[in-house]
């Protein structure tokens, strides 16, 4: 653990971090989200008047971690080299995963974790009108590599697939 947040000055305001000094390496992070759902609104996905929430959400969230930097005010604008969003219906819900790569200065978490929340928040958005008590849960970073923090994983997931 880090003896004082980065994201801070001396006089305690926020900053961006300068990571011009940082080697510019190869950089992944995976993220994940899940959105619990009565059964009777996951067996109505496929109906759905506004298209197929799980394409639509799929798309959404690539299209947000392009975005991230004009999401998240202290992120840096990367080059991503790759974007992707899995959706997977489970007995309870919908499992979204997230991958994101660049060769930076800089990780890429914030990407992939802003892939799956956007993925996750367009599901809810798709599937509103049957329910309004969908549930976002469980937003977490699962993996990282590269950087001076080197490799993470994420051990836990409590999403059930059918």
């Amino acid at each position: 653990m880090p003896k004082k947040l980065s994201h801070y000055g001396r006089d305690g305001r926020a900053k961006m971090v300068d990571v011009s000094a940082k080697a510019v390496t190869e950089r992944t992070a995976s993220a994940s989200a899940f959105v619990a759902m009565k059964p009777a609104v996951l067996q109505a996905l496929p109906n759905n008047p506004k298209g197929d929430p799980l394409e639509v959400a799929r798309l959404a969230g690539i299209m947000a971690a392009k975005k991230t930097s004009e999401l998240i005010p202290m992120c840096h604008p990367i080059a991503l080299s790759h974007v992707a969003v899995d959706i997977t219906v489970c007995e309870n819900g919908v499992g979204i995963a997230s991958r994101a790569s660049t060769r930076a200065e800089t990780g890429v978490e914030m990407e992939a974790l802003v892939a799956a929340s956007v993925a996750a928040l367009t599901v809810y958005d798709m599937c509103k009108s049957l329910d309004k008590g969908i549930e976002i849960r469980e937003v977490v970073l699962t993996s990282k590599t590269g950087g001076k923090s080197g490799a993470y994983r994420r051990t836990r997931s409590r999403a059930k697939k059918t």
